[in-house]
């Protein structure tokens, strides 16, 4: 399987992409993102293709949230 790599101008152009991964996911299973990812993180839920998934981008998605923080502060 071949990934695909998207590129992005600035990290919140990235950060609304995988925003709106995680919230077809979240429609998709009922369930949260923080939910989800606690439970998978413990081991309580399958190691599907689709919860890795889940699971990388809301590990990107708390990078990116960290990142654009960061950056605000220095700003701040």
């Amino acid at each position: 399987m071949k990934k695909e790599r998207t590129e992005y101008d600035t990290p919140l152009d990235a950060l609304v992409s995988v925003t709106k991964r995680l919230s077809r996911y979240e429609k998709q299973y009922h369930m949260e993102s923080e939910d989800f990812y606690d439970r998978f993180t413990k081991g309580e839920l399958e190691d599907t293709i689709d919860f890795t998934e889940w699971a990388n981008a809301y590990q990107h998605y708390l990078e990116l949230r960290s990142r654009i923080t960061q950056s605000m502060t220095r700003f701040a």
